[in-house]
């Protein structure tokens, strides 16, 4: 492949393979990112300009690096403009730390799975070699155990949610329908 020089444009499969993501994702982030406005020539075929790209790297580590959400994202763009995410994208500016109680939340992949339940109780999950084990509770006990989330983590959860059902809206066609009729 031609090495192509740093000021030239590039398409959309050359972006998502810079940024090593689908190139669904750019067109979902195009849906969630005003600022994101690649050239459309005829037929549509997108064409990214080198900023248009720094700004994708910005979005791409402030989502997968740092662990904000879309709306994070959004959030950051109106408040520190789309220049900010650029330079954290070329690495010039140290992102600023996620706020509130989601601060203390694991970076993405590095929480614990949940319990399984069917039928509403524990079920074995698979164990790996040497971890330890809990043992299993006398037949007839039975704990209860009630977790709460605060207001501020359920609305989290449900726009996380919506933003799911959007992606999945947009990602797959049938399941727009399916909600509309």
């Amino acid at each position: 492949m031609v090495e192509k020089s740093p000021d030239a444009f590039r398409t959309i499969s050359e972006a998502a393979e810079e940024l090593d993501v689908p190139q669904h994702v750019l067109r979902f982030w195009e849906t969630r990112f005003a600022q994101i406005k690649p050239m459309k020539r005829a037929g549509g075929r997108r064409y990214y300009r080198p900023a248009d790209v720094e700004l994708l790297q910005g979005i791409r580590s402030l989502l997968y690096k740092e662990g904000y959400t879309i709306r994070g994202v959004q959030k950051i763009l109106k408040e520190d403009g789309a220049a900010y995410v650029a330079g954290v994208g070329r690495g010039e500016i140290e992102p600023r730390k996620r706020e509130g109680e989601m601060a203390s939340a694991p970076p993405p992949g590095m929480s614990k799975p949940a319990p399984r339940l069917k039928d509403g109780k524990p079920v074995a999950a698979p164990v790996a070699a040497g971890a330890p084990v809990q043992p299993l509770l006398p037949l007839g006990e039975v704990r209860v155990v009630v977790n709460r989330l605060s207001e501020s983590h359920a609305d989290m959860l449900r726009a996380a949610l919506r933003d799911l059902g959007d992606a999945r809206r947009i990602l797959d066609p049938s399941q727009g329908r399916m909600g509309r009729e």
